[in-house]
């Protein structure tokens, strides 16, 4: 049986350091946790005119994180100094290869910002500065190194995330400033940390569409790993 691909949405760099011009940037942890698996992990430039190929191709799609904002513009707000970093290309990208994924029923996984960007997709908010809305909130920007867990996320045990890890209660890293506020249409949320932000959201109206606010790619723990299982389980060519 023919191994599935998994596309992945690239970052986009400014000239300096890598190259002395634009160059594309991924974790090599975010392929290789799909190559552990037994899928190919496809790397995807932002050719607008290439999504539709792409989706003929793709089994499934993972919309990654970054350090960037996606525009406020998109969810009906004003630009606060908190969102000033964008890259309206590549947010421009991910979302239409997003919407051309779940109009064909190719599971969506996003990670970090690409959580974000799906509850934006489906006309959700965002809270643009944690730290400023919500001054009481819990470090989600850690200080330990990413591949270390720094707080808990509670799973709501009605959720399909639940039912992929079999846990209320997990332990996850955290590299965040924004998260999900107000949830999209047809949008669950499945996960909140201690202090109310939104971890994880999902829309069951889809084969697979699951969001996660930290970075399961560095698999840490069990629960990480089972839902990348999840995910590759669930493409079009079943492994």
């Amino acid at each position: 049986m023919k191994k599935p691909i998994i596309g992945f949405t690239l970052d986009v760099e400014n000239p300096g350091g890598y190259s002395k011009f634009e160059w594309y940037a991924i974790r090599k942890n975010y392929l290789e946790a799909i190559e552990q698996l037994g899928g190919i992990a496809f790397p995807l430039s932002h050719f607008l005119n290439n999504i539709e190929t792409y989706s003929n191709i793709l089994d499934g799609l993972v919309i990654t994180g970054g350090n960037f904002s996606i525009s406020p513009e998109l969810y009906g707000q004003k630009v606060t100094k908190y969102s000033k970093n964008q890259k309206s290309g590549r947010t421009d990208f991910e979302y239409q290869i997003c919407k051309k994924c779940l109009e064909k029923n190719i599971p969506v996984f996003g990670i970090c910002g690409g959580e974000q960007l799906l509850n934006v997709y489906f006309g959700g908010t965002l809270i643009q500065h944690i730290k400023t809305d919500y001054p009481e909130a819990i470090t989600h920007e850690q200080l330990e190194p990413r591949n270390q867990t720094s707080h808990s996320v509670h799973i709501n045990n009605n959720s399909k995330l639940y039912e992929i890890i079999s846990k209320e209660k997990i332990e996850v890293n955290s590299a965040h400033y924004q998260s999900v506020d107000k949830p999209g249409k047809d949008i669950a949320i499945s996960g909140k940390s201690e202090d109310g932000i939104v971890e994880s959201i999902e829309n069951n109206k889809y084969k697979w569409c699951i969001g996660v606010q930290w970075h399961p790619e560095f698999l840490i723990t069990n629960s990480d790993e089972l839902i990348f299982k999840n995910f590759m389980i669930n493409t079009n060519n079943n492994i």
